[in-house]
């Protein structure tokens, strides 16, 4: 099986940590043209900057987008087109959530990547970081009552639930922005998602300072 991905460097890494099957030709590209053509491709992974690629030129392939916060009902996107979560330390995985139109030829494709494929509603955010993203902002509203420090509750969660990482230091890995931008979707419909006064600060810090 053949798989073109699109990603940078840091995605390409959690990819293959866990490596694919011996029978899989995984192909990493910045951009189309980057290969020569889509024949002869089985799959594809575009999972940074979407926006820039025309998804028509994969030729009515099974293709994966990293779209995290914006659902396939609202890309209104061609039946091919599935989404996958490729936020940071979640590519990694052994399990990767799935939203699809189709799923023909699903459970193959991530099979040759040694993941599993979940299928699941094609909702903002997934089930994982819509979860996770609740919980950074749980502690960020903790971090304002002054319950205790960011160091202290990044070793209080990972001590009591096992985590790899604290919530702090997951959003330090996924990026305030992704972590703000998805919880103000969310709150649109459920306003127990509302960023705390402190993440949006933060957020806002950040965004000056790009700008």
């Amino acid at each position: 099986m053949k798989i073109v991905i699109f990603c940078d460097n840091s995605q390409k890494e959690e990819i293959l940590a866990i490596p694919p099957d011996d029978k899989t030709d995984l192909i990493f590209a910045e951009s189309f043209p980057g290969i020569e053509s889509a024949a002869g491709k089985d799959a594809f992974f575009v999972l940074s900057d979407v926006g820039s690629f025309n998804l028509d030129v994969f030729q009515n392939k099974p293709v994966f987008i990293g779209s995290i916060i914006e659902p396939l009902s609202a890309l209104r996107l061609s039946e091919n087109v599935s989404r996958i979560n490729s936020w940071p330390t979640f590519l990694s995985r052994p399990l990767w959530e799935v939203a699809s139109n189709s799923e023909n030829n699903i459970s193959a494709i991530f099979a040759s990547l040694h993941r599993e494929a979940v299928v699941v509603k094609d909702e903002p955010g997934f089930v994982s970081a819509r979860v996770l993203s609740m919980i950074i902002n749980e502690a960020f509203y903790a971090l304002e009552e002054k319950i205790s420090t960011m160091e202290e509750i990044d070793m209080a969660m990972k001590l009591g639930t096992n985590y790899p990482s604290g919530p702090f230091e997951w959003a330090e890995k996924i990026g305030i922005r992704k972590i703000y931008l998805l919880l103000k979707k969310l709150a649109l419909k459920e306003p127990r998602y509302t960023p705390s006064p402190a993440l949006k600060k933060l957020y806002e810090q950040i965004k000056d300072k790009e700008e």
